[in-house]
């Protein structure tokens, strides 16, 4: 047999090792928990997606090169760290009696679970003549520490002992009595008279039903977030004890580092996605920003709306209250969003509910005497380039159910395939972390919070602070998703009997009348609070109406 056959066989013979010491799905979850190591950990380590060691650990799929020896070499690791509680050494199963330690002047050997591979100088496996393994029987040329035979890393599992009263089996010490396969057999009846029914055949148990793949996908995605979200407490732990419990410098350097942690956490909740998305798309001229001193050719349709009929100069007695929006920027993540090469498309053929991009078209006019533009104060009428979040709103306006205003001229489009869920689980990990915050009254945690999304959202287009992504039809569909969701509370307010005063920027909207029956109040995403910031229109305060 040539060197080249003995080094084929030895690669088989090596790769069906890796596979019979490979413990089984419980058993690599219980090794990576044990150790305190989340998915992500452990993915970076074996150079394989979080999603792969989920599959791994749940038993779906199984590990495969060139991943898979370097995760097993992990497990052995882990497993002479974390043995499993039955191999502990001097285990007794409760009830047991404690057994007395042995009259030897000689050390005793090793237990399983403290046996350990030799390795010589440069960290090789100690091999020799093959020989039985001291744990499961099976022969293997590994050596453990002490000289005898132990397959690599002592991953095998020791032979299962017999069970209590099998044939053959000696009676407990000082129990008196004998096993059940040697006691005698009670005597037979002289005569039977009636025949006894026959014993019921054995039940074999019911087998567990197997999760259905939305099953599957909903439990891993619960976990990601989970995990996801402990990457916020981990962060935040670090930085307040690299500050010593200086609070403001711990968040300011969470501030520092919220783009490159809020990437890692999108890149996470990608794990269980369904679509794959064009992070650096030809992008055409009309989303490139001129210069730096030269505004965005896309229109978001930000508002700036006061009502003209009502002012602070008149001195009436009409009461307002301006309202703060919750995390609006965070609700406007739920939107659809394109995730391909963006396609031009000339006329109405652009749209579509299942695309997404920007559009250039002509609105109609507004005339609506109390609510608000809804494409915000123009300097100059005609056409304006707008996003799908704007388009839809002006298209639902138009349609039969609200019937405020025609419909807009499309001329063309840029748009691809969209998803309204693309940024949804990113969207819930960070709701849950900021609720959860809030809850502990963690002000630390729930600036770090809010910075990651707004960073995320305002330097995803084209920013030298985050060159991961290149979307800037996604941070315009965004900020246009928070406008038209600000429009959707002030027709909602106009329509329970509330006049809309004010409603101005992402969040800020200004009412008469009793508000709290309209909108809950509270810190919450889905909830409305009042607003403190501004020192000339905080809070609670008047106006009167302008005479014409």
């Amino acid at each position: 047999m040539s060197d080249e056959q003995i080094d084929s066989v030895e690669a088989l013979l090596e790769e069906a090792r890796l596979t019979a010491r490979m413990p089984e799905p419980g058993e690599r979850l219980r090794l990576r928990q044990a150790a305190d190591l989340s998915r992500a950990q452990v993915a970076a380590a074996v150079g394989v997606g979080r999603q792969t060691i989920a599959n791994w650990e749940e038993g779906t799929s199984t590990p495969q090169p060139p991943g898979r020896a370097k995760y097993l070499r992990l497990l052995e690791g882990l497993a002479q760290l974390h043995p499993a509680p039955a191999e502990t050494a001097g285990a007794v199963p409760p009830g047991a009696p404690v057994p007395a330690a042995p009259a030897s002047h000689e050390p005793a050997a090793p237990a399983f679970a403290e046996l350990q591979t030799a390795r010589d100088a440069d960290g090789r496996a100690v091999q020799g003549e093959p020989g039985p393994c001291v744990r499961c029987g099976g022969v293997t040329p590994f050596k453990a520490t002490d000289g005898r035979s132990l397959h690599l890393g002592a991953m095998c599992q020791p032979p299962a002992p017999a069970a209590p009263g099998a044939a053959g089996e000696a009676p407990a010490p000082g129990t008196g009595t004998l096993p059940a396969a040697a006691a005698p057999a009670p005597a037979a009846p002289a005569a039977v008279t009636q025949t006894s029914a026959p014993a019921p055949a054995p039940v074999s148990p019911t087998p567990a039903p197997v999760p259905s793949r939305p099953q599957r996908r909903a439990k891993s995605a619960a976990r990601a977030q989970a995990e996801t979200t402990g990457l916020i407490a981990r962060a935040v732990d670090e930085e307040l004890q690299r500050a010593q419990g200086d609070t403001e410098a711990a968040l300011t350097a969470l501030l520092k580092r919220a783009i490159p942690d809020v990437m890692t956490m999108f890149e996470e909740t990608r794990a269980t996605a369904r679509y794959t998305y064009t992070a650096y798309p030809a992008l055409p001229d009309i989303l490139h920003k001129p210069s730096k001193k030269k505004p965005d050719q896309i229109w978001e349709a930000r508002p700036n709306f006061r009502h003209p009929d009502y002012s602070l100069k008149a001195g009436g007695d009409i009461a307002v209250t301006a309202l703060d929006v919750n995390a609006a920027y965070l609700s406007a993540l739920k939107c659809w969003l394109p995730i391909g090469k963006l396609e031009h498309t000339v006329g109405a053929g652009g749209v579509d509910s299942k695309r997404s991009g920007v559009h250039l078209v002509t609105p109609a006019e507004w005339r609506h005497p109390h609510l608000p533009d809804p494409l915000g104060d123009r300097d100059e009428p005609g056409a304006l380039w707008v996003t799908d979040a704007t388009l839809r709103l002006l298209l639902r306006l138009s349609g039969p159910k609200y019937g405020l205003a025609q419909a807009p001229e499309i001329h063309e489009s840029w748009t691809s395939g969209a998803t309204e869920n693309f940024l949804d689980s990113l969207r819930k990990t960070l709701t849950a972390a900021r609720e959860d915050a809030i809850a502990r009254e963690d002000t630390v945690t729930a600036e770090y919070i809010k910075a990651m999304y707004s960073k995320f959202i305002s330097t995803m287009g084209e920013s030298r602070h985050n060159l991961e992504m290149t979307r800037p039809d996604w941070m315009h569909i965004i900020h246009s998703q928070a406008y038209a969701n600000l429009w959707g509370k002030a027709y909602k307010a106009h329509q329970a009997g509330l006049e809309v005063i004010a409603m101005m920027g992402t969040d800020e909207l200004h009412v008469t009348g009793d508000w709290r029956s309209v909108f809950s109040e509270g810190r919450g995403v889905a909830q409305m609070k009042i607003k403190h910031s501004d020192a000339k229109a905080s809070g609670e305060y008047t106006v009167g109406r302008v005479s014409r």
